[in-house]
């Protein structure tokens, strides 16, 4: 069974307390989104998988920081998600149990996995299948707003398509497409500073954190990596494990598509990775463009309708009343 059982932006701790002393905290809000609020007890059931692995991963002395910048992002999506239900109560857009139940049967039979299976995972990820089931209604819910309000106006032409394929099916066997972020030591940074290899390795461990709480990894390798790929948004390109040096190799073992890799050092760095895409080592033959084409406009038109659904979500925000406590 593969991690895409998973909801793909899998939320961290909004608070630097531990799991184990939510119970003793008396509940309040953290913000304010028009009518509705967050509460902090909401976050820490949300975040509660992830917030003990950035806790062991992050050294005592970072601890505050990296929670500080990881609440901040968390917040703002819990802020996202709420918006996106109050925008779909107004167009009377309601998601049954069944239509939840018929996704997670899907989502089984195209992952290959039993019910226990699945269970057994998101056990393991330390989430309930209640919250995984409320997550997977929000995600119908969004993908309905997103049909209402911009998919009809998704053009796909020709042109584009004959350009991805161009770029994405020139070759047999892709291998895996990486994304990398570094932080250097030893040499001037953006700002000019010359960062300590403590210091780089600080900033690779809040990078990290953000990564891990559903960041876009472009986004973060653009504003944070010290590498030549950063103007790329981390964009290494396509390689087959053979191709990649030991330590990689090591780093990426196991990593699904989406997750994010320990921290490595190379040369004057330290560096994290993911993985867009992986191939199955297979040689074949190059598929003709007409073979392929219905599946690449669907692949192009999630990537516009992401980018549409931020924009409108953008409008959105700038309408709302927010106010983060």
């Amino acid at each position: 069974m593969t991690a895409r059982i998973l909801p793909l932006c899998l939320l961290v701790l909004l608070t630097v307390l531990p799991p184990f002393a939510a119970a003793n905290v008396v509940d309040r809000s953290v913000a304010v989104v028009n009518e509705d609020t967050i509460t902090l007890s909401e976050v820490n059931e949300v975040g509660k998988p992830i917030f003990q692995k950035v806790a062991e991963e992050t050294p005592p002395e970072q601890l505050n920081e990296v929670m500080g910048q990881v609440r901040r992002t968390i917040i703002e999506k819990l802020i996202d998600k709420k918006l996106v239900v109050q925008e779909a109560n107004k167009l009377n857009l309601k998601v049954s149990d069944e239509e939840v139940e018929s996704a997670l049967q899907r989502i089984l039979a195209n992952n290959q996995a039993t019910m226990e299976q699945f269970r057994q995972e998101i056990a393991g990820a330390g989430m309930s299948e209640k919250q995984y089931r409320e997550d997977l209604r929000e995600q119908i819910l969004s993908s309905r707003l997103i049909n209402s309000e911009v998919r009809a106006k998704i053009v796909i032409s020709e042109e584009r398509m004959r350009a991805y394929y161009d770029t994405h099916y020139a070759a047999a066997d892709p291998g895996a497409r990486l994304l990398q972020i570094g932080s250097r030591w030893g040499a001037p940074d953006r700002s000019g500073k010359v960062p300590s290899r403590e210091e780089a390795r600080a900033r690779i461990e809040q990078v990290r954190a953000l990564a891990l709480a559903g960041g876009d990894f472009r986004a973060l390798a653009k504003q944070y990596s010290d590498l030549p790929t950063a103007a790329d948004g981390g964009d290494l390109g396509t390689f087959k494990e053979e191709d990649l040096a030991g330590p990689i190799r090591t780093a990426l073992s196991g990593l699904q598509p989406g997750g994010v890799s320990d921290i490595i050092e190379q040369d004057d760095s330290f560096q994290i990775f993911t993985i867009l895409s992986t191939g199955d080592g297979a040689t074949a033959t190059k598929k003709p463009f007409a073979a392929v084409q219905e599946e690449i406009r669907e692949q192009l038109a999630r990537e516009e309708m992401e980018q549409r659904f931020k924009d409108w979500l953008k409008g959105i925000r700038e309408k709302a009343y927010i106010k983060i406590l």
